[in-house]
């Protein structure tokens, strides 16, 4: 039975009542997201919070009304909430109460399908409960039965006391460290063959996932939904000239992430880190892309990959109008439809000049003997410049350190 849920926007007096809008449309859509019908959303702008409930006591009462008229069973409010704010809503309301953050991660809990992915989701719910044990959330509020925001630890975790949800937290660590460690010997190996290595990162729902699945025939869940990607997939790309490069699928983002869920999916942004590229995917046909650029910069600069190269990837171009191209400004560009195909084998180019800027060019001597090898080296790699002389041929050519130390023999 699908839940019927109302969603309250907050903010102060001194932010900006565009954004607080905006911000409240995205939870509905987290809301839709988790399996709830939103049958009501209003938004409350205030001089300060109120510590016992954050909204304003006719706020409550307010909600409380509309509850009685749309038989409601959940209210999602789009802010952190104390585990004291959570218990006197409940006991305020007589419904189940959530804030933005338990919504993110039991979204996160739905769509959890590996084991990996269900011990991050476990340590980010951990986290996020551990600081809303002083409001006395324990010992006041019951998560029993099923719905959105049940999911998860559930009230085995809710009865736990503090030592032991550490203790817990503490256990799933390590075992997210073996995962670590696995993929940085998967990393290390690629190091080593000196594989170009790119990492697709972007808002929530721009088409990530489609986008892998279009440039390498793989057939990765994709779905037009907030989150449906929270493991890496890696994938191999075939690029011209570079010949094998990997691409890595990873979770969206979105604004207000909460810090224990960054936390917790270490393991999975490390593969972001350690690429050699990252694709910034946009939904050029949002009307919130400007504000996707700015949610996403500021966490590449958190996670300190502002020193990596970036290609910005606007897709669904096809649902875009000319108008919506001609306000990008950012460059490096590519437009493409993941749906169409339309513009992936510019993406490719792109991709390949990315690469490029990463190679060395050297310049190789062929004698005449060995002049049938140069048909290898253009497998290979880029041949820019070719000059044959009675002697032998001169080739200048750009080479990954792979490259180069197998046709270091022939490098003048």
């Amino acid at each position: 039975m699908t839940e019927k849920a109302i969603v309250v926007g907050v903010g102060l007096k001194t932010d900006s009542l565009q954004e607080i809008k905006e911000s409240l449309l995205e939870l509905e859509e987290l809301a839709a997201a988790a399996g709830a019908q939103v049958v009501a959303s209003l938004t409350q702008v205030t001089p300060k919070y109120n510590p016992a409930t954050l909204i304003g006591t006719g706020k409550v009462e307010e909600v409380g009304e509309l509850i009685k008229e749309t038989e409601a069973t959940l209210v999602v409010i789009d802010h952190q909430l104390s585990g004291a704010q959570l218990r006197n809503l409940e006991e305020s309301l007589e419904v189940k109460v959530l804030d933005r953050a338990q919504l993110i991660l039991d979204i996160f809990a739905q769509r959890a399908l590996t084991y990996e992915g269900k011990l991050q989701v476990e340590l980010a719910q951990m986290m996020d409960q551990l600081p809303r044990m002083v409001g006395g959330w324990l010992g006041s509020l019951s998560r029993q039965g099923g719905g959105v925001g049940t999911r998860g630890p559930g009230e085995t975790a809710l009865e736990m006391d503090r030592r032991r949800i550490r203790d817990r937290i503490e256990i799933i660590k390590k075992k997210l460290e073996v995962v670590r460690k696995n993929r940085a010997q998967y990393r290390s190996q690629r190091r080593r063959l000196k594989v170009p290595a790119f990492a697709m990162i972007g808002y929530t729902n721009t088409g990530k996932s489609t986008l892998l699945n279009r440039m390498t025939q793989s057939k990765v869940l994709a779905k037009d939904q907030v989150f449906a990607t929270l493991d890496p997939t890696t994938r191999k790309v075939y690029l011209p000239e570079i010949q094998n490069a990997v691409i890595t699928d990873t979770v969206g983002f979105i604004r207000k992430l909460p810090t224990h869920l960054i936390e917790a999916f270490k393991a999975t942004l490390e593969e972001s880190a350690e690429a050699d590229i990252l694709i910034h995917v946009l939904d050029l046909s949002s009307d919130q892309m400007d504000h996707h650029i700015e949610v996403v910069d500021e966490l590449i600069e958190e996670f300190g990959w502002g020193d990596k190269p970036i290609i910005y990837v606007f897709n669904k171009m096809d649902q875009a109008t000319m108008e919506q191209q001609l306000k990008v400004k950012v460059h490096p560009r590519v437009f493409v439809s993941a749906q169409t195909g339309e513009g992936i084998d510019k993406l490719r180019g792109a991709m390949v000049e990315a690469v490029k800027a990463l190679l060395e060019k050297k310049e190789l001597y062929f004698t005449k003997a060995d002049e049938y090898k140069i048909y290898d080296l253009g497998r290979e790699a880029q041949i820019v410049k070719q000059e044959t002389s009675g002697s032998g041929t001169v080739v200048e050519v750009y080479l990954t350190e792979q490259l180069i130390h197998k046709w270091q023999d022939y490098i003048q």
